[in-house]
């Protein structure tokens, strides 16, 4: 399907649903369930007929120019495109009672995920479980899952939409084109609760104060530079320098959730003795059936409360901070970033100076809990909005964390090394003020614009350094990579 250049926002709003109607949504997305479990698993049987193929194998060490349109021909030989799963997906949708438009978004679904083993993005693919299929959208709002005057129509299911009065942004929002919709559904307290999610066409309505009339985050006229690592970050601009944690709101609940997985392997345990092998291990080679009991269920649910919570306030605190950078400039660059690499653990087995093997670990938890590329992805959103977008600059040769100004040249320093003792400067801090002087090239750094900035840099960067340090003083903790 023909993806819609035109730029869109969601809309999510919340569903007044009886108890019947939630059930016919919950049967219904089980089918759904079912529908997109067949194609996938069509897909996947047509896939590893493919690479089976002396054509296909042949061609993965051809090093042409027409190797990809020669993989296109093969994928059409063995009926692996995406007309050819929607063409599949027709009477599953029939015997099943669900509309073609959920059913074709169904295909195209299982499709995308079966292009991330053909692109070699992924391993292997995941079967959705049972229940755990939580959205469902159509092609378009004219059939299938569709909105008119406040009700969302689905097969003649009438489910009406919740929008407060003093919702001006949603009242405002509605107006525009729908494309789309989508309904899903969120555990919420244990208790599933239903929305719909309305893919607008456009860009969102802009927010005002309601007492002044005045815009809230404007957005700003100038080169911000973005330092971002795993769990702070740094941005430079000539009004305002800043070293922050990312999203501090979100409290560490690794502990939280070990106690609670502890308790889940107690409760599994107990409810399953026959699975487990004398030693404790699980029992291989035959098929299991595993037991949950009400409490185990309760404890499950326990733990992804914790998780949608922290989830919430972690995105909460991007959009924020995303705002507010936004109101310094609209020229932001940042360094290109691989946060998949830093996420995996270290292939090869290192010894440190003291004999000692090092830990494999990088920064997977770092990663899940401040979530850095989410913020990223934010920002440019939101400048996309505008026209604009986040400016990534080559990170090898920028080498701004490298970098010194002063004498024109590269000085390389180890990851410990927080401070540039020549000039007094904190590193990160430092490397954002440099990413904000980059030339339109977005591979060189423009020396003269880093020296006529320098002084107000300085001032600013003095300014926040003091921060931090009565912060300290006062008895917060800072993250040790900020070095203060």
């Amino acid at each position: 399907m023909a993806k819609s250049k035109t730029a869109s926002y969601v809309l999510t709003l919340q569903l007044k649903t009886e108890k019947f109607q939630e059930d016919i949504l919950d049967d219904r997305l089980e089918k759904c369930r079912k529908i997109y479990n067949s194609c996938l698993g069509e897909a996947l049987k047509r896939y590893n007929h493919m690479i089976e193929s002396k054509e296909y194998q042949k061609n993965c060490k051809n090093k042409d120019k027409n190797r990809n349109s020669i993989f296109n021909d093969i994928n059409k030989k063995y009926n692996l495109t995406e007309y050819d799963i929607i063409k599949f997906v027709t009477p599953l949708y029939n015997y099943f009672k669900i509309d073609g438009s959920t059913g074709q978004k169904l295909a195209s679904r299982a499709f995308k995920t079966i292009q991330k083993l053909m692109f070699h993005t992924a391993n292997k693919v995941n079967f959705i479980k049972e229940k755990k299929l939580c959205s469902v959208e159509g092609t378009t709002n004219r059939q299938g899952i569709t909105h008119r005057n406040g009700i969302i129509k689905w097969s003649g299911l009438k489910i009406p939409v919740i929008i407060k009065q003093n919702d001006v942004y949603a009242q405002t929002a509605i107006q525009d084109n729908i494309k789309y919709c989508r309904i899903v559904r969120k555990l919420i307290r244990g208790k599933y609760k239903y929305y719909i999610q309305l893919i607008m066409e456009g860009i969102p309505p802009i927010k005002c104060n309601k007492d002044t009339g005045e815009i809230k985050n404007p957005l700003g006229n100038d080169n911000v530079g973005i330092d971002i690592g795993t769990r702070t970050i740094a941005y430079a601009c000539n009004k305002e320098v800043k070293l922050l944690e990312l999203c501090p709101e979100v409290e560490n609940i690794e502990r939280k959730k070990a106690i609670l997985q502890r308790k889940l392997d107690r409760q599994r345990r107990a409810n399953n003795p026959n699975n487990y092998n004398e030693d404790g291990t699980i029992k291989r080679g035959i098929k299991l059936v595993w037991n949950k009991s009400n409490k185990y269920i309760k404890t499950q649910n326990e733990l992804r409360e914790i998780q949608r919570k922290q989830a919430c306030i972690r995105k909460q605190s991007h959009e924020k901070l995303a705002n507010h950078i936004l109101t310094l400039g609209d020229r932001v660059l940042v360094e290109t970033m691989q946060f998949q690499g830093l996420q995996k653990r270290a292939k090869n087995t290192t010894v440190n100076k003291n004999g000692k093997f090092n830990k494999k670990k990088r920064f997977g938890k770092s990663l899940a809990n401040k979530a850095p590329a989410m913020l990223i992805e934010i920002i440019n959103r939101k400048l996309k909005y505008n026209g604009l977008e986040i400016l990534k600059i080559n990170t090898q040769k920028v080498k701004a964390s490298q970098y010194n100004h002063f004498i024109d040249d590269y000085n390389k320093k180890e990851l410990s090394d927080r401070w540039n003792e020549s000039i007094e400067i904190q590193r990160d801090i430092y490397s954002a003020f440099l990413i904000m002087n980059v030339n339109d090239d977005l591979e060189t750094i423009n020396k003269q614009l880093c020296n006529d900035t320098y002084d107000n840099f300085k001032t600013l960067h003095d300014e926040e350094i003091n921060r931090l340090k009565k912060l300290k003083a006062n008895g917060y903790k800072l993250i040790s990579s900020m070095g203060i």
